[in-house]
């Protein structure tokens, strides 16, 4: 088994003792071709790599399509070049976009952010490599996967990993907004396993799944339960609404039926187990996206801040 990433936005010592981790990235076509020389042929390649911050995507449109499109069609090249059995994506459910819930497999995506865009566009080209040379593929549309290990320093994507870095920092929770917000948090012990077996099973070959947890909270319920498993009273900083979907949650009935995993953890088990987790990890200073703000027009005055500060 061979792991591969970039260490931008994780951590070397996540990476099991059982895995040949490559420090490298997949946006180097180059560098995916070496993967294959050096360390393949590969039956299955899991890809998850992505910089997953949807709301950021709209100000880094090339670099968001560079890293979520061309890195994805690198691998997908090479997978059909090495004669890979089976191809597992990660997507997300940003491909549904706004009004469509719960969202459904069976629904048409239109999503709204260069994100979610990038995305849908590596469904297609999955599609488009099945048909045209045979590479099957299974996908999963994930959404607001939190957990241990998870990067807390990352201040534009994740929010239950950025509430629990600011309480731990003394500083009030950012809540966009009224907070009245709707998401469904997937712990990752909900969907890390499925994802692993579905080479497996012969009902996910060709297929699309949403995965992850069942029920809706408000972006406050969550500062709520967020400052009870810290053990501190509720403090949040309301700052300006910004231009997203407001309600997104998922519906999980086909991805039952093919792998008839155990029921979603609780949110508040969830939060526990990650709170302790951060307890002993501790807090961390906000990195700032490091590549070039192509478009800031419009940008969330707090993400403005941190570029200027430097998030050191």
């Amino acid at each position: 088994m061979v792991a591969v990433d970039d260490l931008s936005g994780g951590y070397r010592e996540n990476v099991p003792d059982q895995a040949e981790f490559v420090e490298g990235d997949v946006r180097d076509a180059g560098f995916v071709q070496s993967l294959w020389e050096a360390n393949g042929p590969f039956r299955f390649v899991y890809h998850l790599a992505a910089y997953a911050a949807e709301g950021l995507s709209h100000f880094i449109r090339a670099w968001n399509y560079r890293t979520n499109l061309e890195a994805s069609v690198n691998l997908i090249n090479q997978s059909v070049l090495g004669d890979a059995e089976r191809f597992v994506f990660t997507s997300s459910i940003a491909v549904y976009g706004a009004g469509q819930v719960p969202m459904s497999e069976d629904m048409v995506p239109v999503p709204e952010d260069p994100y979610g865009i990038s995305k849908w566009a590596v469904e297609l080209d999955l599609a488009a490599a099945n048909e045209m040379f045979g590479l099957d593929y299974t996908i999963f549309r994930p959404h607001n996967v939190y957990g241990e290990r998870q990067n807390i320093a990352d201040p534009y994507r994740n929010v239950i990993g950025i509430f629990m870095n600011a309480v731990l920092r003394g500083e009030p929770m950012p809540v966009f907004g009224d907070g009245k917000q709707t998401r469904a948090f997937s712990h990752i012990s909900d969907v890390a396993p499925i994802i692993a077996e579905s080479p497996f099973v012969a009902a996910a070959t060709n297929e699309t799944f949403n995965v992850g947890a069942d029920t809706p909270y408000t972006i406050l319920q969550l500062a709520d339960e967020v400052a009870r498993a810290l053990e501190i009273e509720p403090n949040v900083v309301h700052l300006p609404a910004r231009n997203e979907v407001v309600h997104a949650f998922s519906d999980h009935s086909k991805v039952r039926a093919a792998f008839s995993p155990s029921d979603p953890l609780e949110l508040r088990e969830g939060i526990d187990r990650m709170a302790a987790w951060v307890k002993e990890f501790g807090s961390r200073d906000p990195i700032r996206f490091r590549g070039k703000i192509e478009v800031d027009r419009n940008l969330p005055s707090s993400w403005r801040d941190i570029q200027l500060a430097g998030g050191q």
